[in-house]
């Protein structure tokens, strides 16, 4: 398997790391977990809880178009150096991302989160080059 195989599991295990902090937050501030109804307790979450679900949910979002992307790149035959550039780059873009929206920081959190998106669209681009 190549390195931008690997990536695109390194992301699917990356979406859940956020959710860590989420439930430690929502056993802080609600004092236990509501298995019947956790998308509204969650919502309630304030501070970094709120945060590490909203980075949780964004890195959901964007986990299937960079799958696409490198499948559309191994299919093609993009050269095997240029996709494992991306989808590392990618990986790379995603953990600042989540670390930039765990600790606040913006504006950055939004120039990470587009330098992402960035390379997605590059690497479907990629067969075209």
């Amino acid at each position: 398997m190549d390195i931008s195989i690997w990536c695109v599991i390194a992301v699917f295990v990356l979406m859940y790391v956020p959710r860590f902090p989420v439930l430690k937050d929502t056993l802080r501030q609600e004092g236990h977990i509501d298995l019947g109804h956790p998308r509204i307790q969650q919502a309630r979450l304030e501070g970094m809880g709120a945060r590490a679900q909203a980075a949780h949910l964004n890195t959901v979002e964007a986990f299937a178009p960079f799958a696409v992307a490198v499948w559309v790149a191994h299919h093609y035959g993009v050269d095997a150096g240029t996709r494992d550039l991306l989808a590392v780059a990618f990986v790379v873009t995603r953990v600042l991302f989540v670390l930039a929206y765990l600790a606040d920081l913006n504006p950055w959190r939004t120039v990470i989160w587009s330098l992402g998106h960035l390379v997605i669209v590059l690497l479907f681009l990629s067969p075209l080059v």
